[in-house]
């Protein structure tokens, strides 16, 4: 018989004081680290419930962790495969990601050149875009302020950077004239440097219609995470956003990135404010799954410390087991 061993770990770290989500402040980023053991190989994952955006709370999906555990030390008697089905997303996508790395379905190699976010300071651009290397692509958060401030803002950039793309995510915030509002300040000319907006509007049609009167290109975001999404090929829709923690498990969000890919839309792999533990293992993916796209996995300058795994040439300290930020869960 197959011997097999796994561990649980939680970890909480503080996080910068302004960040909101949705309605809350974010003071402690919080999630689980779960490793998994099958003769000499081990995997790991993190599971890391997003407060506001996440269906799951921390300790519901640390409840279903603990059984699916128990329930696959149990079927190595009968050689079986247990399903991510029924799982709660960041369940399904961290232990599914644990698996994958035990059976060295993993790479190690990682994109780690994230396409730099912005929360409102065009000023905070101008550095990380003078370092990046290949095409250089930024994204900015809209919808926060007034649209035609987010419009001046976007245009101002793309003419002082002609080389300059930008992916744009307004999370549903804005009327159809909101939008258009949006459209307004952004030249003609500078539209195909938006490589797209993500879900300028409140309902799917909404946003289309805006896409076919301005030309702006849109992305599909929140829609990727709702019952019965399918990959569609559409007018005017260039990407699909994919945020596994939010979606599934690993071999859903390949079969998601093979469709876009097939269609000829691109596909990016984004972050939902995981750990560096978390965010490194995406960078993984992404460099496996979609080399020739800047995955969004910005948001490490969020946290005031990495977790056990490092993101190249951070300067955030790193820390590890023996933390009080990282507690064993005796399971």
């Amino acid at each position: 018989m197959t011997s097999r061993e796994y561990h649980l770990y939680k970890y909480s770290i503080p996080v910068d004081s302004k960040l909101i989500l949705r309605n809350r402040f974010l003071k402690q980023r919080e999630g689980l680290l779960v490793q998994i053991k099958c003769k000499d190989n081990e995997g790991w994952g993190e599971i890391a419930p997003l407060p506001e955006y996440s269906e799951e709370t921390l300790e519901q999906a640390q409840t279903q962790t603990i059984q699916w555990l128990k329930d696959w030390n149990a079927a190595r008697s009968r050689d079986e495969k247990l399903s991510f089905e029924g799982l709660y997303p960041s369940v399904a996508f961290g232990l599914s990601c644990a698996l994958a790395e035990m059976k060295g379905r993993i790479n190690e190699a990682g994109n780690y050149q994230a396409a730099p976010l912005c929360y409102g300071d065009p000023d905070e651009l101008y550095e990380p875009l003078d370092n990046m290397k290949g095409q250089k692509v930024a994204k900015i958060k809209v919808g926060m302020y007034e649209a035609n401030r987010d419009g001046l803002i976007a245009d101002m950039l793309l003419e002082a950077i002609p080389d300059l793309y930008l992916r744009l995510d307004a999370n549903r915030s804005w009327t159809p004239t909101k939008a258009q509002m949006f459209a307004k300040y952004v030249k003609p000319e500078h539209r195909a440097r938006i490589q797209f907006l993500e879900e300028p509007c409140k309902t799917r049609d909404e946003s289309r219609q805006f896409a076919a009167e301005t030309g702006i290109a849109i992305a599909w975001d929140e829609s990727v995470r709702e019952p019965g999404f399918e990959v569609v090929a559409e007018p005017n829709v260039s990407a699909i956003v994919i945020k596994p923690t939010l979606v599934g498990s690993l071999e859903y969000c390949v079969s998601l990135i093979e469709k876009a890919h097939n269609l000829g839309m691109q596909a990016v792999i984004s972050s939902s404010i995981e750990s560096s533990f978390g965010l490194s293992q995406l960078a993984r993916i992404a460099q496996q799954y979609t080399p020739d796209t800047t995955p969004g996995l910005d948001t490490l300058d969020l946290m005031e410390y990495q977790v056990v795994r490092a993101w190249p040439n951070s300067a955030l300290p790193l820390i590890d087991f023996n933390s009080e930020f990282i507690t064993e869960i005796k399971v």
